[in-house]
């Protein structure tokens, strides 16, 4: 059985892909530059904000004006009867662009590099040097953009999810004291 016409329909298509492939891992390219400043930017907020997030924590402060850089403790404080499994999605939205960003670029990272690779072996087989050269070019350079996308996308992802899952655990505790002291409350207007 003869494939030719079907490996051939298959090898025009792809090359139709390169397009797509390149503007997609430049809007990558983008968003991971957005991502890394407002991850720095966010990092300078919860820096400056770290005394109010404490005593925030303790139960001492309840102005959540103060709170920049801290999204579930903002929302918690604005929004008290959200449940712990909310606030567990709420940080998974937090977290998801740059999940998917630094799953998806090392894909189209490699669908970059494998499309100019037919016709490099093709200039190879003509004996077209030039030919050879430009195809690993575009080859290489879109592989190495993938990768530095996905590599800084999911260090802001990993230290992101470190940020979020500290505020989680510390939103248990402030709810704790919050229901103790709904508790201490209670009983104080039943003693009275």
């Amino acid at each position: 059985m003869n494939l030719a016409w079907l490996e051939q329909l298959m090898y025009q298509l792809s090359g139709w892909f390169m397009a797509p492939v390149l503007i997609a891992i430049s809007v990558l390219f983008l968003y991971c530059l957005y991502a890394l400043g407002g991850f720095a930017a966010q990092w300078w907020l919860r820096r400056g904000n770290l005394i109010h997030y404490q005593a925030t924590v303790n139960g001492l402060n309840r102005a959540a004006h103060q709170l920049s850089g801290y999204p579930l403790i903002i929302h918690f404080k604005q929004y008290p009867a959200t449940t712990m499994e909310q606030l567990d999605v709420i940080a998974l939205k937090h977290l998801e662009m740059l999940r998917i960003t630094a799953r998806i670029a090392p894909m189209l990272g490699l669908i970059g590099t494998m499309i100019p690779m037919a016709p490099a072996l093709k200039s190879l087989s003509d004996g077209n040097v030039q030919g050879i050269s430009e195809s690993l070019i575009i080859a290489f350079s879109v592989v190495i953009f993938g990768m530095v996308i996905a590599s800084v996308s999911f260090w802001i992802a990993t230290v992101k999810k470190r940020w979020l899952a500290t505020e989680l655990v510390d939103l248990a505790h402030l709810r704790s004291l919050s229901e103790g002291n709904e508790l201490v409350e209670e009983l104080t207007r039943e003693v009275a």
